[in-house]
């Protein structure tokens, strides 16, 4: 079949754990449907005094990092303190950028050293993933600390046990969700605060990144940037975009360009290993090779290596614009679930990411044999996966 969604229409179901069920936000203009607003409002008075740790994914990108800032300020106002936490680094210079020049609070949490400091929280909040893509969820979880709040704009991952789940496939961006919060009177934003402003600015620089310059946006996210040009700081966000590529990064998009393979305007390339700090490169390789002549769809991946944890992990991005393609539906197709049930990717519309973990074969050696055939192997295996949704006769991608 080919892949096709009605993204204006979808919608799931899940678990909250007492036997009820959390609907997720259909469209605005649809009646039937519970105001994610006033829900989220109702669970933050629920909570009022608590300590809630943000959750995002292991690399978080602008639109996960500031819509955390913004729940973090919403949180504020019923006196709930937020630490804004994430496992992995951030390596895209536009990402460090942000962070740097609007003292985004945000950090890298440290499985050993912050584990001792769970106690300290009564909830976990889950902004931008559905825990899918964050190696800490589990261990948060085991540790007791009970899932409060979901905000996505992705596709259905996983089932959760969420008290709330606000998740909207068919806005473009999280930052959108966030900017309707304010909007509807959860934070009243402040042109004088300076917070506020540096918040604003990095919403709009997060609504911009997903939705592709907002080439890519819905109505709903055209009025929050509405919105947000009322507060945001352009001068700022012109800095942050203006954030250079390191050379390492050049390096991984010369090699995917080297490496490439192209068929039935789709072209994937391998890019080997990469160091942990490195990984950002991977969607910015993705991102340049969808620009050219006669290609639609664009998968760059390689094994990241992270010293400090002994880990590697294969990881992908899917870049796209041909918009019967639903990367969600592609990914997950190709690459399955594992043992738990978990899918080892999703998507968004017109982008999409991978994570398969190398387990047992983990271990990077200095010139050696080994990496070369282990990089061949599943160099070998992921690319027979995607190439098997291709039709060579459609010129289309689908599962017949």
């Amino acid at each position: 079949m080919t892949f096709n969604l009605d993204s204006e229409t979808a919608e799931a179901t899940f678990s909250n754990g007492s036997g009820m069920t959390s609907l997720v936000p259909r469209p605005e203009n649809d009646s039937d449907s519970e105001d994610p607003v006033q829900a989220v409002r109702r669970l933050l008075e629920g909570h009022r005094g608590d300590r809630h740790l943000v959750l995002l994914q292991d690399f978080p990108d602008p639109d996960a990092l500031s819509s955390a800032w913004a729940y973090k300020l919403i949180a504020s106002n019923y006196k709930i303190e937020c630490d804004i936490v994430y496992a992995g680094t951030l390596s895209h210079q536009e990402n460090i950028a942000l962070v740097r020049l609007t003292g985004l609070p945000a950090r890298r949490w440290l499985t050993a050293a912050d584990s001792a400091s769970l106690a300290n929280y009564q909830g976990l909040v889950l902004v931008d993933n559905q825990g899918t893509t964050s190696q800490l969820y589990e261990h948060l979880r085991e540790g007791g600390l009970p899932l409060v709040l979901v905000i996505d704009h992705h596709a259905p991952q996983s089932k959760l046990d969420a008290e709330y789940i606000d998740l909207r496939p068919h806005i473009r961006a999280t930052a959108t969700i966030l900017t309707q919060y304010l909007q509807q009177g959860l934070l009243n934003l402040d042109r004088n605060n300076s917070k506020h402003t540096k918040c604003a600015t990095a919403l709009m620089h997060g609504l911009r990144a997903d939705t592709n310059q907002l080439m890519h946006a819905g109505p709903s996210d055209f009025m929050a940037a509405a919105y947000l040009s009322q507060f945001y700081d352009g001068q700022l966000l012109s800095a942050v975009l203006q954030a250079s590529r390191s050379k390492r990064v050049m390096d991984v998009i010369e090699r995917s360009l080297r490496n490439r393979k192209v068929q039935n305007n789709v072209s994937i390339a391998g890019v080997g290993y990469l160091r942990y700090d490195d990984r950002d490169a991977i969607p910015q390789a993705a991102d340049f090779l969808v620009t050219e002549e006669n290609v639609h769809t664009a998968v760059v991946y390689g094994i990241v290596h992270d010293e400090d944890e002994e880990r590697e992990v294969v990881i992908g991005s899917l870049r796209t614009s041909k918009i019967t393609l639903d990367p969600d539906e592609f990914i997950k197709e190709a690459f399955g679930q594992d043992s738990e049930g978990r899918f080892f990717g999703g998507g968004r519309s017109m982008a999409g990411g991978f994570e398969i973990p190398v387990g047992f074969l983990s271990g990077f050696y200095e010139n050696s044999e080994f990496n070369r055939l282990k990089w061949e192997v599943f160099d070998t295996q992921i690319k027979q996966k995607l190439w098997r949704l291709i039709n060579p006769e459609e010129g289309m991608i689908n599962t017949d």
